[in-house]
């Protein structure tokens, strides 16, 4: 297996689309925030400064959006299944999501004209576990299907939310189409954050959910004194949260800002894709038995593809070390930086950025994106330790190093 990072800058050929300044306009993805907000348990997460790290690195500064903090689940996942939960229901009550907050969708009227409804998805452990979570807060019903290699302990925290859930011997996009077909011979719902022909309006508004992170991130950025980063990191699996952060990036600061995605080597459909170059999405097979479980997916989001083709700097694809590097430097940080434990999909970012600013190996890759001392850099710590033995094998006994 090819242990080097991996890289193409985006020549594909752009869209022809609106899809970035309609489906993800502020004014949509305010929306989401405002919903997010009316949940009790709602809190904004932190968005952490290292100024040593960027410092060491030889950049201005790196700003860490921390994800383990939110709603309790140690992952963002839950943006995107909450929000498009409540954009299905809104409808069904004949409601603009707008008009309703957390009381009124678990109202005594409202449980009268909906009824009961299963949620139906499939996930590696994040996404999963937030659907089961809002399926509960809203009083209905979720069945979770993970694909084989799933950790244990993710598949109880699921069930811990109330879901029915099993591992499946099936990898995660086949586990997806499992979870589309149940859902339509039971007439329940099926809420995935990837996209295929006939199925985009959920997919859409889990986009959508996520950018409540990326809004929040960009208050408090502004709040520091930052009007907008330099650079963008942001993994991606089936491409949505890359998506959306894009997507709000764009229609927040136009194209002045360098998004960068980062993927898995073993499931790195859109760098396999950006590398044929012709525009089309390319799918990845196999087991994809990489550390990096939450980005385990080997076929594009056909909505997010479009986003990404378009407005995209550069396409990478790391091998599992990098993100085993990320997850030490930032559970060992330097002395007055704070700590912050991050899992295999949230840290591969910060262990991308350490390797392209300080290996000789990876100078053009620095050249081309232009990563120096006057550069602002903000990436998103997707989840905490929700694996906690993988996490101490990682961190703690030293698993998954480069050589």
């Amino acid at each position: 297996m090819d242990k080097k990072i991996k890289w193409q800058k985006n020549n594909l050929p752009k869209s022809k689309i609106e899809n970035c300044e309609q489906i993800l306009s502020l004014k949509e993805v305010k929306k989401a925030k405002e919903f997010h907000k009316s949940f009790p348990e709602y809190e904004v997460t932190p968005l952490v400064k290292l100024e040593n790290f960027a410092q060491k690195i030889g950049i201005k500064s790196f700003y860490l959006k921390d994800e383990s903090y939110r709603f309790g689940l140690n992952a963002f996942k839950v943006l995107g299944g909450s929000y498009s939960m409540g954009k299905y229901i809104a409808q069904k009550l004949g409601k603009d999501i707008s008009e309703l907050k957390y009381e009124d969708f678990i109202s005594k009227e409202a449980k009268e004209k909906l009824g009961e409804i299963t949620f139906y998805t499939a996930t590696d452990g994040n996404h999963g576990r937030g659907v089961a979570w809002t399926a509960n807060r809203l009083g209905q019903k979720s069945v979770v299907y993970m694909p084989k290699g799933s950790s244990e302990f993710r598949l109880q925290a699921i069930k811990n939310e109330g879901a029915e859930a099993s591992i499946t011997d099936m990898n995660y996009d086949d586990a997806v189409r499992l979870a589309a077909k149940n859902a339509k011979n039971s007439n329940g719902v099926i809420i995935q954050d990837t996209a295929w022909e006939g199925y985009e309006e959920i997919p859409t508004w889990i986009m959508q959910g996520y950018g409540t992170m990326t809004l929040e991130a960009i208050e408090q950025l502004k709040k520091d004194g930052i009007n907008k980063p330099t650079h963008v990191f942001v993994q991606a699996g089936v491409g949505s949260l890359a998506g959306a952060v894009q997507g709000v990036v764009v229609n927040s600061f136009g194209l002045d800002v360098k998004t960068i995605v980062v993927e898995a080597n073993l499931a790195d459909c859109l760098y396999k894709s950006s590398v044929i170059g012709d525009g089309e999405a390319y799918s990845v097979g196999g087991d994809m038995q990489t550390i990096m479980a939450g980005l385990a997916c080997g076929e594009a989001n056909i909505i997010s593809w479009e986003i990404l083709k378009t407005y995209s700097d550069t396409f990478i694809s790391c091998p599992d070390w990098v993100a085993a590097e990320g997850m030490r430097i930032l559970g060992n940080p330097l002395k007055g930086d704070q700590r912050v434990i991050s899992g295999e999909s949230g840290a591969v970012t910060t262990g991308l950025v350490y390797e392209i600013m300080t290996n000789p190996q990876y100078q053009d890759l620095k050249n081309n994106l232009e990563l120096d001392e006057n550069s602002i850099v903000l990436v998103f710590s997707t989840e905490g330790d929700t694996d906690p033995n993988k996490y101490r094998e990682i961190v703690w006994k030293g698993g998954y190093l480069r050589d």
